[in-house]
């Protein structure tokens, strides 16, 4: 039987700033937020950690937050840093951000896998030598961007704010998100990749 993985890091990766505050490629910030105020826990700047740190204690384990402000593409500095001064494995760590091939209302939890381009996750890669490490994919894929087939350039959209239509859903995935989260906790990731990622949130006509 398979050791059970849960996580005791959550990282949700953005960018700082308020230019950046309502993109798409801050949805990972964002989750992050929800999860802290559901559970009461506060961030609070930490230079050593290169970013927004906040711990709480959730189904009897200790929980650490993290939000790099690196800027996306140097997540890894931050997350490297708080890992390496509490001693914690990288392989309990869950990193939750964008996926602009996933559909808005869709989540996908993974126990390890390939950048997909993502440079937060490059970043992290690049400061591990590993891609076995959790993450919580969250879609932000919306209107035209599920129809387009070929080569894309996601810079566009990703760094571009949600529409309104979006935003109606938005809320809708936040939650589901943070159950998806607080599942893996509780009752391991395993459990939560089979309850969650199957699940869809239906989308209004954009």
């Amino acid at each position: 039987m398979a050791a059970l993985i849960q996580p005791c890091v959550i990282v949700g990766l953005g960018n700082p700033g308020g230019e950046y505050a309502a993109t798409r490629h801050n949805i990972g910030f964002r989750v992050l937020d929800a999860f802290a105020e559901r559970h009461g826990i506060t961030l609070t700047a930490q230079r050593r950690f290169l970013g927004d740190v906040g711990e709480g204690v959730l189904h009897g384990q200790k929980i650490r937050l993290l939000k790099p402000t690196t800027y996306m593409n140097s997540s890894g500095r931050s997350l490297y840093a708080l890992l390496n001064f509490y001693k914690l494995p990288l392989a309990r760590t869950l990193v939750v951000y964008d996926d602009a091939d996933l559909a808005l209302g869709r989540l996908r939890l993974r126990l390890s896998g390939s950048t997909g381009g993502h440079n937060g996750i490059k970043s992290i890669v690049q400061h591990f030598h590993s891609q076995e490490f959790p993450r919580l994919k969250v879609g932000i894929a919306f209107g035209d961007r599920l129809t387009q087939t070929g080569p894309r350039n996601a810079v566009p959209f990703v760094l571009g704010n949600f529409s309104a239509a979006e935003l109606m859903v938005l809320p809708h995935v936040l939650d589901l998100a943070v159950a998806a989260i607080d599942h893996s906790i509780e009752a391991g990731l395993e459990a939560a990749m089979n309850h969650y990622n199957g699940k869809c949130i239906p989308l209004p006509q954009s």
